[in-house]
């Protein structure tokens, strides 16, 4: 495994470089979509990602950055705000909302569309609620949850998009509870992926009802709609979606010796296809691919320059072990750069957030990982600050130069 490490301060004039290791130039994206490789998985999905659910790190990705329909699978985002709510202590699981006419007409059994069967003008407990929405798809579960916690559906969402800027989602949009056809409710499959890790790693407590195979609720059993928890490939969540406008699609997870898979597949044509895919690209995974350690716990991965410091750098390590999936095989270039706003003004405190680790694999960015100060750097003395303060003075007049030419 061939492996690069370079630093890069965003705002800086001069790239702070790891002694020993090879500048490295951030990959262009091409406009083109790349053909497929021969060791690529044998799928057909016109939308998928699989990624490690310990770091993130993407092992294979099929135009995961188009906005499409999510249908059932922007459940996932109701669920993740009424979790969130929980863990807030604004909601309790004992709480119980009323089923309006609404909720009844428009996601209950007369919609014809996936439901929980609540019955019109009863209260249901939010802990019911909530099954009622993971394991059976409930649309009327959904409604009924967000009219309990914004007075009405469109309140709602507006909170569902507001909460999903807040864990990471930067362009994914959520115009109903449901995933019910609406032109305003749009996500990417990358995004579905981060959705799905921060679920499984935020909320263990909730996390292992999506894994539960049926739920009864007034009289009617229904099972688990995920086909993935049946395979024995050691799947226990997600979720399953469908509509005309969105397609089949699905959002899984599963663990095999010690290693979680989170895999997302969209578009495709039938419940069957939807299931084979993500099963291939899945077994596809755990096959060809096995974890690495990149960095040991507490190692200095590189340093960001300071400004106004006693010391003109700060060394910059992670929270724990940096992991990465790699190829079984071998023989694959990784490039790795750290990026930073700076120079970083002092004072400077042990712990506080410096930078990003962003590792490369072919033109693919694979691993993004936060970077700390790993020691404190106080203010440094008057000399010491004026060569600074001169020296950034210096280099803002050649880069105002170097534009205008």
């Amino acid at each position: 495994m061939a492996f690069g490490l370079a630093a890069a301060g965003l705002t800086d004039s001069a790239t702070a470089q790891k002694k020993g290791a090879a500048p490295a130039a951030a990959p262009k994206k091409e406009a083109a979509k790349p053909a497929p490789k021969k060791d690529d998985p044998p799928i057909t999905a016109p939308h998928a990602m699989l990624v490690d659910a310990d770091n993130g790190a993407v092992l294979f990705e099929r135009d995961a950055d188009a906005m499409v329909y999510p249908a059932s699978l922007s459940k996932l985002m109701t669920a993740e705000f009424v979790f969130n709510e929980i863990k807030q202590g604004r909601l309790q699981l004992t709480d119980e909302f009323p089923v309006s006419e609404n909720a009844w007409r428009r996601g209950g059994a007369p919609s014809g569309g996936s439901t929980m069967f609540a019955a019109l003008n009863s209260r249901i407990a939010v802990s019911d609620l909530i099954r009622g929405m993971i394991i059976q798809s409930g649309n009327d579960a959904c409604i009924v949850l967000a009219e309990g916690l914004a007075g009405n559906e469109p309140e709602f969402a507006a909170k569902l998009t507001k909460r999903a800027r807040e864990i990471g989602l930067a362009r994914s949009t959520f115009a109903n509870s449901s995933g019910l056809p609406d032109p305003g409710s749009q996500v990417t499959a990358r995004e579905l992926a981060i959705l799905a890790r921060h679920i499984i790693r935020t909320y263990p407590e909730f996390y292992p009802i999506y894994g539960e195979t049926d739920f009864l609720w007034n009289k009617i059993r229904q099972s688990n709609r995920n086909p993935l928890l049946s395979m024995g490939i050691g799947a226990d969540g997600l979720k399953t979606g469908f509509t005309k406008e969105a397609g089949f699609g699905l959002v899984g997870s599963a663990v095999q010796n010690g290693l979680r898979l989170v895999v997302v597949v969209n578009g495709l044509k039938t419940a069957k296809e939807r299931a084979d895919e993500a099963r291939k690209l899945l077994d596809w995974g755990f096959r060809n691919f096995e974890q690495r350690i990149l960095f040991g716990q507490g190692q200095t991965l590189g340093s960001a320059k300071v400004f106004g410091g006693a010391t003109g750098s700060v060394p910059l390590v992670a929270d724990g072990e940096v992991k990465v999936m790699m190829p079984k095989s071998g023989g694959e270039r990784l490039i790795a750069r750290i990026v930073y706003t700076g120079p970083v003004p002092a004072p400077v405190a042990e712990g506080q957030p410096v930078g990003t680790l962003r590792v490369w694999r072919g033109d693919s960015v694979i691993l993004e990982v936060p970077l700390k100060a790993a020691e404190s750097v106080g203010q440094g003395n008057i000399p010491q600050r004026a060569v600074d303060a001169a020296t950034e003075f210096m280099i803002g007049l050649f880069r105002a130069g170097a534009q205008r030419l």
